[in-house]
């Protein structure tokens, strides 16, 4: 005898638990395009770019081998976007066994930032903080990536060791903030005020310096820079000595 005719609601059950198994399966994918990063419904291609430009940055040969915790808290991150790519990918492949095609192989990119993709996804539940008065925070350690704080006031504020990855400070004013050690990886900085700041240890690679103003900037001691520059824009930037970069 089936279970249909033992219990007549049994077609109804069932599909009330399939639906309710779905929806909490698509809270956990939605969680899992948040933790790279995406929009829901992200491409295959976009999950993988995603889960490179996050590995990198936090990739524990990037931080202070003196800190324990920030080294812990790296690998847990690493852990959580890892398994978070794995588990996207598995559902492309449910959802989309058609699309699910190779990608062919890229050619060796000239410098090791020109692989980032040019067309970034949007990060929706990042919260915009422009115009913030932030002065003197202790913003140390936090993970500001892709965040957009335009025309906000960082000045005196405390961003030693930060993950300030595609984040967008046009504009802002960080008058003798501590940058120490912050991975400004890709940020935009244009026209920002960076008078007096600490970039020693900073990594300003690919970031856009166009227009900024770091007079009087520490960026290294004596005549060693200190700063890794690869692929900085620093047209029109005022430098460190007060001249102009062209």
């Amino acid at each position: 005898m089936g279970l249909e005719r033992i219990c007549p609601n049994y077609p109804i059950h069932s599909k009330l638990l399939s639906l309710s198994l779905r929806c909490v399966g698509m809270k956990e994918i939605e969680r899992y395009y948040r933790v790279l990063g995406l929009e829901v419904g992200a491409s295959l291609e976009e999950i993988n770019e995603a889960y490179r430009d996050l590995a990198f940055i936090w990739h524990p040969d990037r931080l202070p081998k003196d800190n324990d915790r920030l080294l812990a808290k790296a690998m847990a991150k690493l852990k959580e976007i890892n398994h978070a790519r794995e588990q996207l990918k598995s559902h492309q492949i449910v959802s989309h066994p058609s699309k699910t095609v190779s990608v062919p192989r890229q050619k060796t990119p000239p410098h090791p930032y020109s692989h980032y993709p040019q067309r970034q996804a949007q990060r929706p539940y990042y919260r915009d903080w422009s115009g913030a008065d932030l002065k003197g925070a202790n913003l140390k350690e936090k993970d500001l990536s892709g965040r957009t704080l335009i025309q906000a006031d960082l000045s005196y504020a405390d961003l030693s060791d930060s993950f300030l990855h595609k984040i967008n400070l046009e504009g802002a004013n960080l008058f003798r903030a501590n940058l120490f050690r912050a991975n400004l990886l890709r940020a935009n900085l244009r026209s920002a005020n960076l008078q007096q700041v600490n970039l020693v240890g900073a990594d300003l690679s690919g970031a856009d310096l166009s227009g900024a103003d770091l007079t009087g900037a520490k960026v290294g001691s004596g005549n060693r820079i200190m700063v890794k520059l690869t692929g900085t824009i620093l047209k029109g930037a005022i430098l460190p000595d007060g001249s102009v970069h062209r």
